[in-house]
């Protein structure tokens, strides 16, 4: 195969591309990275290991966890929490390297293992590369009270995270009935259990994981069910969380969902009148909404734009030192709380501004009147050139100057097929429709293979 990491560690078919014995020697691989650039140096090195609700991250962890062990590395196997709970935890406890195994939002079939490094990173490119040039290589392994050692925590990992995330804010949530949907994954406990500990009165659907029901027809990829459950129950407000929680969709009082773009906006206004959002910037990807950009442009926030994937929007935030940032999806990162993605800290965040002002999630969303969008995928074109083809940048230049400051067009090339999208965002969505199947002719005419 090729190249194994991707923009969110190695992913694939679990038991057949994500092996007992590949997350042994990738383990083994890290521990060996990790130790060569001086990491462990002056003591014992550490690992913490959890893991979202799918069956196969049993042996996963398990293999995880003896790679680890087998090359001097104490394993403290936290079971199943999200995936930011295990960066945070990477952090608080100082430990040498964070290790979750989770595909997120994908099917249950799938399985993915995601290395963290001292403080609770990502790792970057460079130490993922080498990881994979050192896999299979002939090493002297310890032996005797040398070996690593296992241990698994008896529930504690999970109330230290509980209780740092209801730190982070200072305005209870009494009063407040909020439906949270856990997609039967790795927020099914600490989820609930921290909007209850913030005071809410929290009604819950989905949290009844049994390893093979993770984010089937729930959770954020699936809001239906939220949806229903929040007018059902009179609630304030809902929350969805995906497989692993690093996302979370809303829900207001009447069943309309409030996507990432929305909640982003909510967030950046309220930390701006905190004062806590550096420079007043608001770090997005080129897929967020125009309506976004330009509420955050009346509320006086400058916003950023990168490239799709939540690495890409760390890498923004650490570069400029950002306070805020996150995608459509619900990935939000809020840098101050965490190093990733946290669905369990925005449901948490969200519901305190309801809170503090008084106001409805829905009031609080309508400051981002989302504009229409409309995305079409061209297949068989040579995708190479559409950044290329002047022709084609002529016909998109074009369509832009038509459109002015209330529309936008972005082509995005696939990156695993012949495919060219074409996404046109318009005042309304009869004009976004019909701009955007004027440039996908475009697009098939010029680059037809």
């Amino acid at each position: 195969m090729g190249r194994l990491f991707g923009t969110d560690g190695v992913r694939g078919l679990a038991n057949r591309d994500v092996t007992a014995e590949l997350a042994l020697d990738l383990s083994v691989a890290a521990a060996h990275v990790l130790g060569s650039l001086g990491e462990f140096e002056g003591h014992r090195p550490r690992a913490i290991v959890g893991r979202d609700s799918r069956a196969s991250g049993e042996f996963l962890a398990a293999a995880v966890a003896a790679g680890l062990a087998s090359a001097g590395v104490d394993v403290n196997n936290v079971g199943v929490l999200p995936t930011p709970a295990v960066a945070y935890l990477t952090a608080e406890l100082g430990v040498d390297i964070g290790v979750v195994l989770s595909a997120s939002h994908n099917p249950m079939p799938d399985n993915g293992i995601k290395f963290l490094a001292k403080g609770g990173h990502k790792l970057d490119d460079e130490l993922e590369a080498a990881i994979e040039a050192r896999m299979g290589e002939h090493w002297e392994r310890p032996l005797g009270g040398d070996v690593g050692r296992i241990r698994v925590d008896t529930g504690r990992a999970g109330e230290q995270y509980i209780e740092h995330l209801v730190g982070t804010i200072d305005v209870p949530l009494t009063g407040l009935r909020i439906a949270v949907d856990c997609a039967n994954g790795a927020a099914s406990e600490v989820g609930p259990a921290t909007l209850r500990a913030a005071g809410a009165d929290v009604v819950v659907i989905n949290a009844s994981p049994d390893g093979r029901n993770i984010n089937e027809k729930c959770g954020s990829t699936h809001p239906e069910q939220l949806q229903a459950a929040v007018v059902a129950s009179g609630a304030d407000l809902g929350v969805a969380f995906d497989g692993d929680a690093d996302r979370c969709l809303a829900v207001d009082a009447s069943g309309v969902l409030v996507d990432g773009d929305q909640i982003m906006g909510i967030l950046a206004i309220a930390m701006r009148d905190r004062g806590d959002l550096v420079a007043d910037t608001l770090v997005t990807t080129v897929m967020s909404n125009l309506g976004l950009k330009l509420a955050m442009r009346d509320a006086g926030i400058a916003t950023i734009d990168t490239a799709v994937g939540d690495r890409y929007v760390l890498e923004a935030m650490r570069a400029g030192g950002f306070s805020l940032g996150g995608e459509q999806s619900g990935h939000i990162i809020m840098a101050a709380h965490a190093t990733t993605g946290d669905g369990v800290l925005t449901a948490l965040q969200l519901a305190a501004r309801v809170a503090a002002t008084g106001t409805t999630i829905a009031d609080l969303a309508g400051v981002v009147r989302r504009l229409p969008q409309t995305l079409v995928n061209v297949p068989g074109v040579d995708k190479r050139r559409a950044s290329s083809d002047e022709s084609l940048l002529d016909a998109v230049r074009s369509a832009e100057s038509g459109l002015g400051d209330t529309g936008r067009v972005l082509l995005r090339s696939s990156g695993t097929e012949d495919l060219v999208r074409v996404m046109v965002e318009a005042g309304t969505q009869a004009e976004a429709d019909r701009v955007a199947h004027e440039l996908a002719d475009v697009v098939l005419h010029r680059l037809a293979l």
